[in-house]
Parts: structure tokens; sequence; C-alpha cells
């Protein structure tokens, strides 16, 4: 298990740090903004500047490269899950003006989408596998699903707007 040093940066944000095995350091500033700077550097006996690189990051990019360093294990075993014909494993990540922002999940087989599964909703740094229909949803969490292509679409449409895709038949109207 890695040490983690957490230190908090009054009006700037907080800053976590860790040694590498080869005895290196790199940490993580996570600005009060949203955006994040990562940082590599020598030992602070070494005292020399040249070893120093920092990497400023969005917020977007910052998770996805947690995701990169992060997720692999859990990609890993996805993508073998993935290979199994009419099963589709995918991500929601839940923006401040979706639908499912701020509700409760609920049951998408009441709304027509039977044989699709909340996997799990990942909140920040833990994960809440199997989540209720009572589970209140917020901007910022992922939700992972598992079921048909087709379903994990119509759950999409619904988690975005609160209206089930439907698909057209010959005799509808166009529109």
């Amino acid at each position: 298990m890695v040490d983690v040093r957490r230190v908090k940066l009054p009006g700037v944000g907080v800053l976590h740090t860790f040694v590498t095995a080869d005895g290196g350091k790199a940490g993580v500033i996570t600005h009060r903004s949203g955006h994040s700077d990562l940082i590599t550097f020598a030992d602070e006996e070494d005292g020399s500047d040249s070893n120093k690189v920092s990497l400023r990051l969005s917020e977007d990019e910052a998770h996805t490269l947690a995701e990169l360093l992060g997720g692999t294990r859990i990609t890993e075993g996805l993508d073998k899950l993935d290979q199994i014909p009419g099963l589709s494993i995918d991500w929601f990540t839940v923006d401040y003006d979706d639908h499912i922002a701020g509700q409760q999940l609920g049951n998408l087989a009441s709304h027509g989408v039977v044989g699709l599964t909340v996997v799990a909703v990942v909140r920040g740094d833990s994960a809440n596998p199997a989540p209720a229909d009572d589970f209140k949803v917020f901007p910022g969490d992922t939700l992972v699903v598992a079921g048909s292509p087709e379903k994990v679409a119509k759950a999409f449409t619904f988690y975005r707007t609160g209206e089930m895709a439907r698909k057209a038949t010959a005799d509808s109207p166009q529109g």
C-alpha cells in the first residue's frame, strides 16, 4: 500500500504526494477551481530543480488520467465481459442538466426497460455496488450499466431527458 501524504494549501486547494519505489516523488495539486497539477520531483535532499516536472490538467483531463491509471484492473475485467455477444457494459457520467441528476435511480423496468442492470454508481473515490431503486444520483456520479446495447441506449436517453426512446414504426406519423 502506498503511503499518501495530504497537505492543505490555503487559498489554493490540496496537495497529495507519495514516494515511488525508486525514490522519486509524485503528487497532485487539486485546485479549488477544479483543475489539477500533476507533479513529479526529486528527493528533497537532492535540492535540484532540474528534475521537477509539472503538468496542468483540466478537471476532465484529471478524471481521464485517474481512470487510465486506476481503472486498469476493472477495465481488463470488463473487456472480457464485453466479448460476450449481446452484452454491453457502459458508463454514464451524470451532468447537472441531466434528468437523473438529484433524482432517485428508480426502477427502469417500470419505464419499459427490462433486463438492464445498474451494476454500480461511482461517486468520487468510492463505488456503490448494486444500488437500490431509492439510491439518489448526483451530478458527477458515474453509473455503470449492463444489458443489451439497445437497452443501454434507452436507459441513457432516459437518464439524460427523462423520456424513453421510442422505435419509429411504419404506422407512426413522420414529424
